[in-house]
C-alpha cells in the first residue's frame, strides 16, 4: 500500500500556479522567504509525517488512551514522534521566530500540515492545541502572562486545551455555570465542571494550560457576563516554576467512535476548593476573545475534514490501480479476456472522479481562506485589510461545514471503492471515516455554522460582503470565458452565481418576516449550495490556469492525445480541465436544483405538529 497522504504536485499547483503565493515574498513580513525555503519546509513535513507520524495512525487507534485514577496515559507509540515534533518546531509555524515559531505564511503552514495533521490528527492535536492557547495569551495576555506562558506553549513544552462545554451548556454557552471568585492577590478561584475537553488530561507534557470560560460572581447573565481565565494543571509561580497541583481533576474520558488516541475528558475544577486562574483580557470579554480565535479554529476543523478526505482518496486511487477484478467492459462476454485493475471500470472511475473533484476543490478553498489571512496581515492599507477580514468572516462557516461534511463523504466513498475490504481494519479507510466524522460536530456543529451564515454573515455591510464574494466568482468566470475550451463551463458558473444571489435575497427577506423559521430550516441547504459554488469557482480557476499550459505542451507535439498520455505534466493539466468539466456539468446542476428548493421555501419541516413526526 502506497504511503501517500497528500498530492504534492497538486499542492505546488495551488500554491504557485493558481494563487501565485510568491507575491507574498515581496511584503516586508516575508521578505526573507522564497519558494526554495517554503518547499524545504513542506518537504521536511512530508518526510516527518510519513516516516514518524503515519506509523502511529493505526497503532495509536488500536492501543488507545488509558484512564486510571484521574490520569490519562497516551499511546506509547506517540512519545518519540511527539518529542521530535516539538524539537523540530512544528507547533507554531506561523508565529514570530522570537516567540518559538517559524514565521511562515498561513498558506504555507497549511501545505505542511497536509502531511502532519493528515498523517494523524489525534497525534498532532496534543501539540497544536497548545498553540491555540498560546495565541490567546499573545493577543490578550498581560506582559506577565506572556512571559510565563507564551514560549512554553508555542514550543510545546506545555500543552493546552479549551474548556468551554458544560453538561447543560453545550451550544448554549451563555447557560454555563462555572464561576470565578476574585481573590485578594488578583487571581480567581474557579469552580465548575466541563465536558468534551480534547486533551484535557494527558501525560505528554509537563503542564497543561486550560483557557476556561466562567462567570465572575455578580456578572450579567448570558454570554454578556462570560470571562475567560488561564487555569494551569499545575500552578505556575511568578518566576515560571511549576508549583502544586491546581485542583483540575479529570473525572472520566469518553468512549468515542473514532480518535481513540486522543482523550475527550470530563474535568472538575475546584472540587477541593483549590483551583485558581488568571483573568485573560477584561472581565466579561470572554466571548469576544473566544470568537477572535474561532476563525482560525474553524478553518482548522475544515482542514481536518479535508485532510482525512485527501488521504482516503489517494488510498482508494492506489487500491484501484492495483486491485484486479473482472474483465474490461469492452471485452463483452469473452471469457478469455484478462482481468483488469478496477480503475478500468466506468463506475469506479466515476467514484474516483467524484472524490478528486471535491478533494481538489476543497484544497483550493482552504488555501484560499488561509491566503486571505496572509493578505489581511500584509495589506498595504486598512481598506484592503478590512476587505480580506470581511471575506474571511463570510467564508469561515462555509469552509468549516462544507469541508467537514464533504470530507466525511469522500471517506465513505473511498470505502466503497475498496468494497468489502474497505469495511475492515486491514485497510485505513474505515478509520479515516471514523476519525473524520467528529469534524462536522465540534467547534460549533454544522447546523450552527449555517445559522451563523444566514443570521449574521449575509447581512455584513448590508449584504456587501456577500456581493464581493460573488464578484470574485464572476471575475474568474469572465476570465475563463475568454478561453474557448472553457466558455460553457464559465457560463454555467456565472449562472450559478446569479442563482445564489437570488436565493440569498429571497432567504434574507423571508428571515426578516413571519417566515423566519422556514428560512432557517433552509440555512444548511443554502450553506451547502454556497460551498458547491465555491468548489465550482475553484475548479474553474484551476482549469483557467491549466488550459494555456496544456496548450503549450501539446503545441510542441504532433499528436496532442499522445502528449497527454505520455507526458506527466500534460496529463496533470488535462486532469484539471476534465475535473472542472465533471463537477460543473455533472454536479453543479444538482446544486441548481437545491438553490431552487431554497427559493421554493417549503415550510413543512417547521409547520408540522411535533406529534406528526411519529415515534409516539
Amino acid at each position: 500500500m502506497a504511503q501517500v497522504i497528500a498530492d504534492r504536485r497538486d499542492i505546488d499547483f495551488v500554491l504557485y500556479e493558481q494563487f501565485d503565493v510568491q507575491t507574498l515574498f515581496d511584503c516586508d513580513r516575508y521578505r526573507d522567504l522564497n519558494r526554495k525555503a517554503c518547499d524545504m519546509v513542506i518537504d521536511a513535513a512530508r518526510d516527518f509525517g510519513i516516516k514518524e507520524i503515519l506509523p502511529t495512525y493505526a497503532a495509536g487507534d488500536r492501543e488507545g488512551i488509558r484512564f486510571d485514577a484521574g490520569k490519562v496515559t497516551v499511546p506509547e507509540c506517540f512519545r518519540r514522534p511527539h518529542r521530535l515534533f516539538v524539537e523540530n518546531e512544528w507547533i507554531a509555524m506561523t508565529e514570530d521566530p522570537d516567540l518559538g515559531g517559524q514565521g511562515l505564511p498561513h498558506v504555507i503552514a497549511k501545505a505542511a500540515n497536509e502531511y502532519l495533521v493528515g498523517a494523524n490528527f489525534a497525534f498532532t492535536a496534543y501539540a497544536t492545541l497548545g498553540h491555540g492557547a498560546g495565541k490567546m495569551v499573545e493577543l490578550f495576555g498581560t506582559p506577565e502572562q506572556k512571559a510565563l506562558f507564551l514560549n512554553k506553549l508555542y514550543t510545546g513544552r506545555w500543552g493546552g486545551s479549551m474548556l468551554l462545554t458544560e453538561p447543560e451548556a453545550g451550544s448554549d454557552v451563555g447557560a454555563l455555570t462555572t464561576t470565578a471568585r476574585p481573590n485578594p492577590d488578583g487571581t480567581y478561584s474557579i469552580s465548575g465542571n466541563k465536558i468534551f475537553i480534547t486533551n484535557g488530561e494527558q501525560d505528554l507534557t509537563e503542564n497543561i494550560i486550560h483557557p476556561v470560560l466562567a462567570r465572575i460572581e455578580g456578572a450579567p447573565a448570558g454570554t454578556r457576563g462570560i470571562s475567560i481565565f488561564l487555569v494551569p494543571k499545575y500552578w505556575v509561580e511568578t518566576d515560571g516554576r511549576m508549583g502544586a497541583f491546581n485542583d483540575v481533576v479529570c473525572t472520566g474520558v469518553e468512549e468515542k467512535m473514532g480518535l481513540h488516541g486522543s482523550p475527550t475528558c470530563s474535568l472538575t475544577l475546584g472540587g477541593g476548593g483549590k483551583c485558581r486562574g488568571w483573568l485573560l483580557g477584561e472581565p466579561n470579554q470572554g466571548m469576544r476573545i473566544m470568537f477572535h480565535m474561532m476563525n482560525e479554529a474553524r478553518l482548522d476543523v475544515g482542514f481536518q475534514g479535508f485532510s482525512h478526505a485527501t488521504a482516503a482518496y489517494l488510498y482508494a486511487l492506489d487500491y484501484a490501480r492495483q486491485r484486479r477484478q473482472g474483465r474490461d467492459l469492452a471485452a463483452g462476454k469473452d471469457a478469455n479476456a484478462p482481468s483488469v485493475p478496477i480503475i478500468a471500470h466506468p463506475d469506479v472511475r466515476r467514484m474516483l472522479m467524484w472524490m478528486k473533484a471535491y478533494v481538489d476543490g476543497m484544497r483550493s478553498f482552504l488555501y484560499y481562506v488561509a491566503l486571505a489571512f496572509d493578505r489581511k496581515e500584509t495589506a498595504a492599507d486598512a481598506e484592503r485589510a478590512n476587505y480580506w477580514q470581511d471575506l474571511i468572516d463570510l467564508l469561515i462557516p462555509v469552509v468549516k461545514s462544507y469541508c467537514s461534511d464533504r470530507g466525511f463523504e469522500v471517506c465513505t466513498q473511498a470505502m466503497q471503492v475498496y468494497g468489502g475490504y474497505g469495511y475492515t481494519r486491514e485497510y485505513p479507510v474505515e478509520q479515516l471515516a471514523r476519525d473524520c466524522k467528529i469534524t462536522s460536530i465540534y467547534e460549533g456543529t454544522n447546523g450552527i455554522q449555517a445559522m451563523d451564515l444566514l443570521g449574521r454573515k449575509l447581512a455584513m455591510r448590508k449584504g456587501g460582503v456577500f456581493m464581493d464574494f460573488l464578484a470574485a466568482v464572476r471575475q474568474t468566470a469572465e476570465e475563463a470565458g475568454k478561453i474557448d475550451a472553457l466558455g460553457a463551463l464559465a457560463a454555467a458558473v456565472g449562472d450559478a452565481a446569479d442563482a445564489m444571489e437570488k436565493s440569498a435575497l429571497a432567504l434574507a427577506k423571508q428571515a426578516g418576516g413571519p417566515g423566519l423559521k422556514v428560512a432557517f430550516a433552509h440555512a444548511c441547504p443554502f450553506l451547502d449550495a454556497m460551498g458547491d459554488l465555491v468548489v465550482a469557482w475553484m475548479l474553474l480557476w484551476r482549469a483557467k490556469v491549466a488550459s494555456p499550459r496544456l496548450d503549450a505542451l501539446c503545441a510542441k507535439a504532433k499528436n496532442p492525445a499522445e502528449t497527454v498520455a505520455s507526458n506527466r505534466q500534460a496529463a496533470f493539466y488535462d486532469g484539471q480541465i476534465k475535473t472542472a468539466r465533471f463537477f460543473i456539468r455533472s454536479l453543479l446542476p444538482v446544486t441548481r436544483g437545491r438553490i431552487q428548493a431554497i427559493v421554493n421555501a417549503e415550510g413543512g419541516a417547521v409547520e408540522m405538529d411535533e406529534k406528526g413526526f411519529g415515534g409516539l
